[in-house]
């Protein structure tokens, strides 16, 4: 099982997000559509995107009553998108129904996970909004083990609590992984964050990361690296370390070219340069599981 970046695409329309994109050239990042772009432009978003090659996470988010959620799942199935999501919080019938209505006839479906706590959300906001008083990883990972009773292939948590739930639930239980930022910069509303290196030692399987890298031109900004996912040296390569700002001012006081970016089996984002290469992975066939007798009692490739 591949480590990746999801890059979230929280656009208000598909102008935006497609003139985004272009500046990746003939790569294609795996991309997370959320509720503000898919209320936007509808289901025709995950088609054009599938059909330009991403891979898909539609975060939707789904909580309702069982028999809803299940419904919809029956719509959604058919989309082309690679993962899928509901949140915890609607139980564990909610989420088995869930993987029932998206389960193709013939035994395919999307990789199904679910939003435990908000990244958002600390321990004060918990207790006082929601009136739970337990400790918040007790309850992330409470939520993390009812998904798994219900046969989901892993979670949305913050990268704090990664750790913890491939303790317990094993290297194969999916962390997608959110609250993702560079150290010297703005967390915005998000609580629960670390960067993305600390992200990947946590042992998060996908991480995140939308506002740090959305609002910037991305083929001077963004630069990181996940396990993995080693650059091919062609030249210098300039380690990860220290701040954006401190890494840009070594580039240019060094005069250091950059390097080439990764095989298709390769990620991770280059230094700040002309060029932006996210991690790319071939189409894994764990994307299409066989969830037959046990509710997708299968593991992720």
């Amino acid at each position: 099982m591949g480590k990746d970046v999801i890059i979230a695409c929280d656009f208000p329309g598909a102008s935006e997000t497609l003139a985004f994109l272009g500046k990746f050239g003939e790569l294609r990042p795996f991309v997370k559509i959320g509720m503000e772009l898919y209320y936007a432009e509808g289901p025709d978003i995950v088609r054009i995107l599938k059909q330009r090659g991403h891979r898909v996470f539609l975060d939707l988010k789904l909580h309702d009553i069982p028999n809803t959620v299940r419904k919809t799942m029956n719509v959604l199935r058919d989309l082309g998108a690679d993962i899928v999501n509901v949140h915890a919080a609607g139980t564990e019938r909610m989420m088995r129904e869930a993987l029932l209505g998206l389960t193709r006839p013939d035994g395919t479906r999307p990789l199904l996970i679910a939003v435990t706590m908000l990244t958002s959300t600390d321990q004060e906001t918990m207790e006082r909004d929601l009136l739970i008083r337990e400790p918040l990883p007790e309850v992330v990972m409470h939520y993390a083990e009812n998904a798994k009773k219900a046969g989901l292939d892993g979670i949305v948590c913050s990268p704090l609590e990664a750790a913890d739930v491939h303790r317990r639930l094993g290297a194969d239980f999916l962390t997608v992984t959110p609250g993702v930022r560079f150290k010297d910069g703005d967390i915005g509303d998000q609580k629960r964050v670390l960067s993305p290196e600390e992200a990947r030692e946590a042992g998060s399987d996908y991480i995140v990361v939308g506002r740090p890298v959305t609002p910037w031109r991305p083929t001077e900004d963004v630069y990181w690296n996940l396990p993995g996912k080693p650059f091919r040296k062609t030249r210098n390569r300039i380690p990860v370390k220290g701040t954006r700002k401190q890494e840009r001012k070594k580039n240019d006081s060094t005069g250091r070219e950059n390097c080439e970016g990764p095989s298709e089996n390769q990620g991770g984002v280059l230094p700040p340069g002309r060029t932006l290469h996210l991690g790319q992975r071939d189409q894994e066939p764990g994307l299409l599981r066989q969830p037959a007798d046990a509710f997708g009692s299968g593991s992720p490739e």
